[in-house]
């Protein structure tokens, strides 16, 4: 792999990555059940941290990083939310897990696939929210409430 084609790589990864955290931060301001609204907060500091590796990752080689992502559409509702975004991981799995194991630069290669695997956990968190799961993070103590849900107001700083 030259090095024209890892910067075009990790460039498109980055891209695609952002664009799934900013999805993710939609679904977070619009999931109003308390342990999906969790995990998708959960979800994006994650993904926070995977877009700063690579985009450590491209500075370190000299490359640009890129300033826009794809704006990915948001269905109506929670479930409709919930379900497109266990559809949107599986598709960036299989559009990059292909990409990726022919990297010959094998730090570079383990960080994606460390993202990748993380993608995938991911993935199983929407799928087990999509089957009404609720103890994706751990479980509650008996008699334990949620107060009735998450506060109208997020991301309170």
């Amino acid at each position: 792999m030259t090095s024209a084609e890892l910067t075009a790589l990790l460039q498109d990864f980055y891209r695609d990555k952002v664009a799934l955290r900013e999805r993710h931060v939609a679904g977070a301001r619009s999931v109003p059940t308390y342990d999906f609204n969790n995990t998708y907060q959960y979800i994006v500091v994650r993904e926070e941290a995977q877009a700063a590796w690579v985009r450590r990752a491209l500075e370190e080689i000299g490359a640009a990083v890129p300033d826009t992502v794809p704006t990915l559409p948001m269905p109506d509702g929670e479930a409709a939310i919930v379900a497109d975004d266990a559809r949107l991981a599986q598709a960036f799995l299989d559009r990059w897990n292909p990409r990726i194991a022919p990297m010959t630069n094998a730090r570079h290669r383990r960080m994606l696939e460390v993202i990748t695997g993380e993608t995938l956990e991911h993935k199983r968190f929407f799928d087990q929210m999509v089957a009404g799961r609720d103890d994706l993070l751990g479980r509650r103590h008996a008699n334990v409430g949620t107060g009735g849900g998450v506060l109208p107001t997020r991301w309170v700083e």
